[in-house]
């Protein structure tokens, strides 16, 4: 629960911060929750982040598509789980950055474009600037969390920290 509850205060945190536009550990902590907290943690935590989040920052018509972009992320990190290496964890950085880009622009332009081939387009080339930012995040994030917890599991294993800071 220490676990949970850390991401959560700094998810929170780091969407209130001021900061890049879109560079933001969300992503990073949906593929983290996913590989190393309970299936059920690992689903509600990232969007429980971005409900509170949300509510003060302002609701938008675009919600579905990111909230449901991030819980792919951390169904994502479920499957990761089973198998947890640097490479696969770097790969799905990257994948939760594309995902997290190509349905939220999805939404972007149901909502807020022409529905043509050009609106299509306008759309996602207005949004590379963003997926940079996204994909750098992510990218960093991920490896800062899955780093940092791998670090601390080989300190703590076998001591009396473990279980209350390890524990799913």
């Amino acid at each position: 629960m220490v676990l949970v509850l850390g991401l959560l205060a700094i998810g929170i945190l780091a969407r209130f911060l001021p900061h890049v536009p879109n560079f933001s550990p969300v992503m990073a902590i949906a593929l983290f929750g996913g590989v190393y907290l309970r299936r059920s943690q690992a689903l509600w935590l990232p969007l429980l982040l971005m409900v509170v989040t949300d509510l003060v920052l302002g609701l938008h018509t675009t919600i579905p598509f990111t909230w449901g972009a991030v819980l792919l992320v951390s169904i994502l990190g479920l499957w990761v789980r089973k198998n947890v290496t640097p490479l696969k964890v770097l790969t799905s950085a990257l994948v939760s950055a594309v995902v997290f880009f190509a349905i939220t622009n999805f939404g972007a332009w149901l909502a807020f474009y022409p529905q043509t081939q050009e609106g299509f387009v306008s759309c996602y080339t207005l949004a590379i600037p963003f997926f940079r930012t996204t994909l750098v995040s992510t990218l960093a994030y991920s490896v800062v969390l899955f780093g940092m917890y791998e670090l601390i599991a080989r300190r703590i294993t076998g001591t009396r920290l473990a279980p209350v800071l390890l524990s799913k």
